[in-house]
């Protein structure tokens, strides 16, 4: 059985920088105030006419550069996203097209913030069973669109930014690749981070009372009983994940957690004792952007010098669902 080694990484985040003056300007907030909250100093919000899958379709040509490929050599596209273009079809078909893919499948994961993880496990396995080759996983994000700019949502609105990051997984016979996925979720808190209308179970989709301010249109979070949760399940599936290796935290060359809040990850890094330099952060500069915020982090570390080969890194990810995941790798 073959490994599945990451052999293309990019990522593409909008010109259009949104710093927390910017968002002050708009709602009663601070820059203080988000960054002792969220360590957030700006984000990306996507210029008019800018799509999901234009973003992932920047991400994705920078991951087939990296590994010397074209569309042509493409067996699936796993497309990870909470904010899709439509409400159906979902995003992966539009970036088969974008970018002229051949018929390949196209599967969409909803796991939000876990989404990447999720679809890294789900190409991982199509690999080792020999179905498919190469595998493009994409998370892209555009939540600037969604968000309550009044008073009522600045909790969440201020934590999230617009992005795109990519990578593919190819058959490898080497000591390397995806060593191990785990993931989980508990529907029982489905609703203390959410986006609930407009849905299918009500007879009237489109009230506007969805879209007033605080309405159910807008996202929802609970944020304390959140935090709580995240830094609980993080440790706990960071440990999953070294124990079914016979690793400890010693081991780990590299930590890319999701970028949910700067809080959550520094209080798991301190928890596992990890230096700074072990431990990727890139929400200071692009904000929460869910399903891309992992392949945003880990591009951005292998542009910077920081994954060599033989290095072990550990990806995990907390959110709404509630999900969670983890992946071990060996670069």
């Amino acid at each position: 059985m073959k490994n599945a080694k990451i052999t293309g990484l990019g990522f593409y985040v909008p010109e259009n920088v949104v710093t927390n003056d910017d968002l002050a300007q708009k709602i009663t907030t601070s820059d203080e105030w988000i960054r002792e909250r969220s360590g957030i100093e700006q984000r990306r919000y996507a210029a008019p006419g800018q799509a999901n899958y234009h973003l992932a379709a920047e991400a994705t040509k920078e991951a087939l550069a990296m590994a010397e490929m074209e569309p042509k050599d493409i067996d699936m596209i796993v497309y990870c996203t909470l904010s899709a273009d439509y409400i159906f079809p979902g995003s992966g078909v539009l970036l088969q097209r974008e970018l002229g893919f051949k018929t390949v499948p196209a599967l969409d994961i909803r796991q939000q913030c876990s989404g990447f993880v999720y679809g890294l496990s789900i190409a991982d396995q199509y690999i080792k069973t020999g179905m498919y080759k190469n595998i493009l996983v994409v998370g892209s994000e555009i939540h600037s669109r969604g968000l309550d700019f009044s008073d009522a949502g600045r909790a969440v609105t201020v934590l999230f930014g617009d992005g795109a990051g990519a990578a593919i997984l190819s058959p490898t016979d080497e000591d390397c690749g995806i060593l191990s996925t785990h993931m989980h979720s508990e529907g029982e808190h489905a609703e203390k981070l959410a986006v609930i209308d407009p849905g299918f179970t009500k007879e009237e989709r489109f009230d506007p009372k969805y879209w007033e301010p605080g309405g159910t249109a807008y996202p929802f979070m609970d944020g304390q009983f959140v935090f709580k949760n995240a830094v609980v399940r993080f440790q706990e599936v960071i440990a999953e994940a070294l124990k079914a290796n016979n690793m400890t935290a010693e081991d780990i060359d590299l930590l890319v957690p999701h970028q949910a809040n700067l809080r959550i990850s520094n209080f798991v890094q301190a928890k596992m004792k990890l230096p700074d330099d072990k431990v990727v952060n890139t929400i200071q500069k692009y904000g929460n952007t869910t399903a891309a915020s992992i392949p945003i982090s880990l591009t951005t570390a292998y542009k910077e010098g920081r994954i060599k080969k033989g290095d072990i890194i550990c990806l995990a990810a907390f959110g709404s669902g509630f999900t969670w995941a983890s992946a071990i790798i060996k670069w």
